[in-house]
Formats: C-alpha cells, sequence, structure tokens
C-alpha cells in the first residue's frame, strides 16, 4: 500500500498546476510552477526522496496517446502532451531507467537499493522478468526476511505468508502444490536467512536476480533488412538482438566500447561501429516515437558505461566513503546488539541452571530430611520393641522365681505328706519341666532385648551419621548465597540489555529532438574514449569477477538444483510455458546468462554484423 506524504509546494509565481508523483512505496504531490521544466520536478523528487545517484532513475508517464514515455528533462512539463486526470493532475511513476552492471559494487545508498529492489521484485512477479520455479522460492525468502525480519519458531504461524504476494502466478500453476506446501518451501530458504539486515536481504535478492537472462533489458519490436522480426534488447552493456519466440538467449551482441555513432532517420536505425571496416549496423523500428525512446536509452547506458570505466567524481567518492562509514557503524551496532543478545541469553541460560540447581539442591534436601524423619521413627519403634522386651524378661523372671518358691514348697509338702508323694513327684516333674521352659523362654527373651538393645545403638549411630552428613550438605552448598547470587542474577538481568540510541550530480539526459532535424546524428565520443582506457579489458575484469561469483556460489546452486528436483515430480506438463522450455534447454546444455552473453559476443563486429542481416 502507497504511504501518503505530506505536500510539499514551492512558492508560486503566478499560475501552478497539481502534480502527483508514485514511487514503488510512497505518493508525493506538488504543485509545480506553470513554466516549470522537466528537470525542476526530478530534481524535486530526487530531494524529497533523498535520492543522490540520481542517474538511475527518471519520471516515467502516459502521454494523451497512451504511450508510455521519459519526461524530458529539458522541457517544459506542459509542453510533454502528459495525459491528465479529471482534476487536472498529471501522474508521473519515479523508476530506475537505467540499471547497474554490478549492483553490490555500484549501488551505494540504501534508498536507491530499495527502490531497485521494489522495482525489480515487482518485474519479477509481474512475469516481466523470467524467474525460474526454485529461484523464484529462493527469492520469496529473501523478500520474507527484508519485510519480516529474523525467523521466529515460537512467533511463526502457518499460513502467515499467505496473504504475501511471493511467487509469479506462472510458477503457482504449473505444479500441483498448495500453499502450505509452497510456504514451508520458502520458509526452509527464510529460516537460514537469520541475522540478515533488511538491506542486506535486498541486496542479496538483488545479486540474485540480476543473472536473471531478462533482469535489466528493454525489449524493442524491429527488423533487419530481411524484414525478419526479432527484438532488439537495450542494457548496461550494450545492444542484444534477439530471435522473435525467444527473448532469453541473444543471437548476438555489440556492446558499448564498439559503438562509435548511433542516428536515426525516420523508422530507420542507424549504428556505426568503431571498427571502420565493419558496415553499418542498420535496423527498423516500428514507430518515430519508438525510435526516440531507443535513442534515449541508448545514450543514457553508453554514458554510464562510459563513465563506470572512468575515476569516480569527488562528489561519488563522498558519497561512497560516507555509505562505507554508516555501514561500518551500522555493523558495529548490529555487532554490538548481537553480543549483549549473546550475553542476554548466557545470563539467562546461567539463571535456568542456577534454578536448576536449586531445585536439585532443594529435592536432595528433601529427600534427606525424609530419610532422618524415618531414621528416627525407626529408632523410636526399636526403643519401644526394647523395652517391652525386658519388660517382658522381667515378668518372666519373677514367674521363674515364683515357680521355684512353689516347687520349694511343694517339695516341703511332700516331706510331711507321704500320701502326696507321688503326686508330688509327678508336679515337681511337670513344674521342672515348665520351670525349665521358662528359663529357656526367659534367656531367649533376654537374648532378643539384647538384640534390640545393639539395633537401638546402631540405629542412633546412623541417625547421628545422618544428621553429620545432613550439616556437613548445608555448610557446603551455601544453600542461601546460591538464593542470593539467583536474586543477583535477575535482577542483573533486567538492567543487561539497554537499546542502543537510534541515532546533485545530474547526468546529461539531453535527447535530441527528431523534429528539430531530419536526421538526428548523435555522435556518443566512443571511440576519442577508448583511447584513453581499455575497455575490452575492463570489460574482460568484470567478466572475470563474474565467473569467480559464480565459482563463488556453487553451494547455491546445488541447493537450487534439489529443491528443482523436489518439485518436479509434482510439475504439470501442459502448464510450461516457451520460457519454461527455453530454460530447460539452457540447463541441459550447461548454460547461463553469462555464457550465453559471450558466446554472442563471439567474433568480429563486421562478422556479427553480417550475421543480424543474415537473420
Amino acid at each position: 500500500m502507497l504511504n501518503k506524504m505530506p505536500h510539499f509546494r514551492r512558492k508560486k509565481s503566478g499560475k501552478s498546476f497539481p502534480v502527483k508523483v508514485c514511487t514503488l512505496d510512497a505518493e508525493l504531490e506538488f504543485n509545480l510552477e506553470w513554466r516549470a521544466t522537466g528537470r525542476d520536478l526530478f530534481e524535486l523528487v530526487c530531494r524529497t526522496t533523498g535520492i543522490r545517484e540520481t542517474w538511475y532513475f527518471g519520471l516515467q508517464y502516459e502521454d494523451s496517446k497512451g504511450f508510455i514515455s521519459w519526461l524530458k528533462l529539458d522541457k517544459k512539463v506542459q509542453d510533454q502532451s502528459i495525459q491528465k486526470d479529471q482534476h487536472s493532475t498529471a501522474s508521473f511513476m519515479f523508476l530506475a531507467k537505467f540499471y547497474p552492471e554490478e549492483v553490490a559494487e555500484e549501488l551505494v545508498q540504501e534508498v536507491t537499493q530499495h527502490l531497485l529492489f521494489l522495482q525489480v521484485k515487482q518485474a519479477i512477479l509481474s512475469m516481466d522478468v523470467y524467474c525460474p520455479p526454485e529461484a523464484s522460492v529462493l527469492l520469496a525468502s529473501y523478500a520474507v526476511q527484508a519485510k519480516f525480519g529474523d525467523f521466529d519458531e515460537d512467533t511463526y504461524k502457518p499460513g502467515m505468508l499467505a496473504s504475501e504476494d511471493l511467487l509469479p502466478q506462472r510458477v503457482i500453476d504449473q505444479y500441483q502444490m498448495t500453499s502450505a506446501m509452497w510456504e514451508d518451501k520458502i520458509k526452509v530458504w527464510y529460516a537460514d536467512h537469520r541475522g540478515m539486515s533488511r538491506d542486506e536481504a535486498e541486496m542479496e535478492y538483488l545479486k540474485i536476480a540480476q543473472d536473471l537472462d531478462m533482469y535489466g533489458v528493454n525489449y524493442f519490436p524491429i527488423t533487419n533488412k530481411k524484414e525478419t522480426e526479432l527484438w532488439l534488447g537495450v542494457t548496461a552493456l550494450g545492444l542484444n538482438i534477439y530471435e522473435k519466440e525467444n527473448k532469453l538467449q541473444p543471437k548476438t551482441t555489440f556492446t558499448w566500447a564498439e559503438i562509435r555513432h548511433i542516428s536515426f532517420d525516420d523508422k530507420k536505425f542507424m549504428i556505426k561501429p568503431v571498427d571502420k571496416s565493419s558496415p553499418n549496423f542498420i535496423f527498423f523500428s516500428q514507430k518515430v516515437r519508438m525510435n526516440k525512446l531507443i535513442l534515449d536509452l541508448c545514450m543514457g547506458n553508453h554514458d554510464l558505461f562510459m563513465r563506470r570505466r572512468k575515476p569516480d567524481s569527488m562528489e561519488l567518492q563522498q558519497m561512497k566513503a560516507a555509505a562505507k562509514e554508516e555501514k561500518q557503524r551500522r555493523q558495529e551496532q548490529r555487532n554490538r546488539l548481537a553480543r549483549e543478545k549473546k550475553l542476554r541469553e548466557e545470563a539467562e541460560k546461567e539463571r535456568a541452571a542456577l534454578e536448576q540447581r536449586l531445585l536439585q539442591y532443594q529435592k536432595e534436601i528433601s529427600s534427606a530430611n525424609e530419610a532422618l524423619r524415618r531414621s528416627e521413627e525407626s529408632a523410636d519403634l526399636l526403643a519401644e520393641k526394647s523395652r517391652i522386651a525386658v519388660e517382658e524378661a522381667i515378668l518372666l523372671s519373677q514367674k521363674a522365681a515364683e515357680a521355684e518358691q512353689e516347687i520349694a514348697l511343694l517339695r516341703l509338702t511332700a516331706m510331711q505328706r507321704d500320701e502326696e508323694k507321688v503326686t508330688l513327684e509327678r508336679k515337681t516333674r511337670e513344674a521342672e519341666m515348665l520351670t525349665a521352659r521358662l528359663v529357656e523362654e526367659s534367656e531367649r527373651r533376654a537374648s532378643e532385648a539384647n538384640k534390640l538393645k545393639e539395633e537401638l545403638i546402631r540405629a542412633r549411630e546412623a541417625e547421628k551419621q545422618a544428621k553429620e552428613k545432613l550439616l556437613e550438605f548445608l555448610s557446603r552448598n551455601a544453600f542461601t548465597g546460591s538464593s542470593n547470587k539467583v536474586g543477583s542474577i535477575s535482577s542483573s538481568l533486567n538492567t543487561l540489555y539497554a537499546p542502543p540510541l537510534s541515532p546533485p550530480l545530474t547526468p546529461d539526459l539531453n535527447l535530441l529532438d527528431h523534429d528539430s532535424s531530419p536526421l538526428l546524428n548523435l555522435s556518443l565520443n566512443s571511440y576519442d574514449l577508448l583511447q584513453n582506457a581499455d575497455a575490452d579489458q575492463l570489460s574482460l575484469e568484470i567478466e572475470k569477477e563474474r565467473v569467480d561469483y559464480l565459482e563463488k556460489s556453487k553451494h547455491l546452486q546445488n541447493q537450487l538444483r534439489e529443491l528443482r528436483s523436489e518439485i518436479a515430480v509434482l510439475k504439470v506438463g501442459d502448464k510450461q510455458t516457451d520460457f519454461d522450455q527455453l530454460h530447460d534447454e539452457q540447463i541441459k546444455l550447461g548454460e547461463n546468462k553469462y555464457s550465453t552473453l559471450k558466446k554472442s559476443k563471439s567474433g568480429s563486429t563486421k562478422s556479427r554484423v553480417a550475421f543480424f542481416e543474415e537473420l
């Protein structure tokens, strides 16, 4: 959704008119003086948005005939046939008109990078730029990282990405996969991007997107002298020629370093190579207006191509230095936050460990107390049993004494009464037997009492040892000190984390008016510039850097191949587009964008011009 920004009004001097300018994340409204030029409006937009890398951007509009055009900076806005709405408001889109050759090396400002990211993302999702399914999933994961930040398993909910526009509809239609299945594939990549900031995620998105075949190419339908229908692709590196059915792989390429002179007459477009022995490169467009647009894009791309191969201006050097300092400052801030987060996590882990140890100590103390209680109960029980045994032994002793007295009395009675002798003898024998049994029982009870006393002594000794062990355990672990430590750690955790304090170079895009001369003859002075700088060598160096980058990204390519294999079984064959088939053939041949471009640039300029004319 576009964010409504406040009105910016220039001081009026006479009649004015309203203007609305839309970027891909904001909407600006101005009142312009009636005589204001395109440059006045462009500079006003750049100041408002903070854009200093102005050479990439332009103001696009739809004219009264419905044709998409770029605002001419040196002409008055009112003189450019701009279509207006019912409120007489002229509407423009602030878009990247030219693309960098290498985003990571050329882009300086984050706002430039962000706007280019939004534009490339929109082009991929709207299918203006072809993107393979596996690369679409990877790009979607970087887009999610840029918007939502780090993946968090605790806060992430299934279906969270369902409402986001992340994949081209062409990709969704080609596979028998539900939204949840696509979300799972994206989530796997998304989780790998942890710790990546928004600008880093957007830069990774652009680094992958710039390797797509259709990235940064402006296509125009043309014909050669044999009236063969072809596509002309205007890019940051030069002009590509494509067959009508294949916008992915150029048949031949002419770099800006090879082009010396560009002009057009009516629908005929003529390019003179630096190699004077080579014939002119001639093609025909459908409309004169289209030739003007082609010429405008050729001028801008050629100027940027030459500027990249010269030392940076003082202003650009200052911008890069400031951007580098800002990047370092942000990196240091991110590192500091990461360290503080790590310290906080470690403190929380230590706190959890201490709490766990505290619980363990409490359990051990509880167990020791329970053992002590059981020991005390056992000792009391044994003491009671010992007391009962002693009482029983005393009672048996008393009964034995009484029995002995009774025997003595019987014996005395036996001597007195002879007639009872036999009976007394019998009773005596019985009494003796009873006495023997009682004595035996008494000795047994006494023995049991001794054993109970020994067990009581051992129980009291065990009780004593348990008490000593408990006292030693409590003194060793310093339970009270640990609790105080946990409390201090809890207090320190609350103060550990403190949030950090938040803290025109204008290229000459002069477009010659076709009406001012019957023949536009634009001399780009390539020949003189190339005499001063070895542009071919620089091109080779850039290409070498590309190869090095591809070597470093082998791991990424392997992951993309794995994903391609995983989803291949779910592909719906009849839903494949011509681009998909062309891309699959390219993969089978082991080719990519840069190997195809290298092949299309092979041979001399003369041979490539002849090849173009024979298409």
